[in-house]
């Protein structure tokens, strides 16, 4: 599992290199933060929205945790990856936010104090490659108390963009992904008992689950078959 260590050490930027025709330099992720932050549109309290990973394993110190919702931003496993949980041959799908619905997951609310240390942490992990664009959005929590909130949304004119999300092609392609931070099925499988422990629902995710299964079952009945 990634660590909150394996990302401070610089190990985990140094993971990145057999991409590093992606890989973003610290400056270049440096820039992103300073230029994200530059546009704070409140001096309240930062909090950050987690829907994939951050949810089970944030890294980042916080103050504060509550379940949160976005409007206007969908799951959408829209990512291809080629380490982590995927590799060349067999590349993997992450998860991002792509336009339209809403999204439940969870808000982490920052300390002042440590903010820089953690959104350097923070920025490292999410803004490697440039997948993702950083924004600032309008973040509900506990369905009753509104701020502004930090989130990733997909980069679509990225050469890691994958449009077809489908369940059916994630689920195929889950099925089958590795790479150093384990099985895309474990990452598939760790979202939605994160999200079920939040009492959070998501069809998508859940089809994509269920798509995985069903390729995972013919996979082995043909093996079972010699074919």
């Amino acid at each position: 599992m990634l660590s909150r260590k394996f990302v401070k050490s610089g190990e985990f930027f140094r993971s990145f290199s057999s991409v590093a025709a992606v890989r973003w330099s610290e400056d270049k992720i440096r820039d992103s933060l300073r230029s994200t932050l530059a546009e704070r549109p409140s001096a309240d309290p930062v909090w950050v929205f987690a829907y994939g990973s951050l949810i089970w394993n944030p890294l980042m110190r916080f103050e504060e945790r509550r379940r949160a919702s976005l409007v206007g931003y969908r799951r959408s496993f829209c990512l291809s990856t080629v380490l982590g949980r995927g590799d060349a041959k067999t590349p993997g799908r992450m998860l991002s936010l792509e336009p339209g619905g809403t999204t439940e997951g969870v808000g982490y609310r920052l300390n002042n104090e440590c903010l820089a240390e953690e959104l350097e942490l923070l920025w490292v992990r999410e803004m490697i490659t440039g997948a993702y664009v950083p924004k600032w959005v309008q973040l509900t929590l506990d369905a009753e108390e509104s701020v502004w909130a930090l989130t990733f949304v997909a980069n679509p004119s990225h050469a890691f963009y994958a449009a077809d999300a489908n369940p059916v092609t994630v689920g195929q392609l889950a099925a089958v992904a590795g790479g150093g931070l384990g099985s895309n099925a474990a990452y598939v499988l760790d979202l939605q008992d994160a999200l079920l422990a939040c009492g959070i629902v998501d069809p998508y995710v859940n089809d994509v689950a269920d798509a995985m299964g069903a390729a995972s079952r013919l996979r082995a009945a043909h093996v079972a078959e010699g074919k």
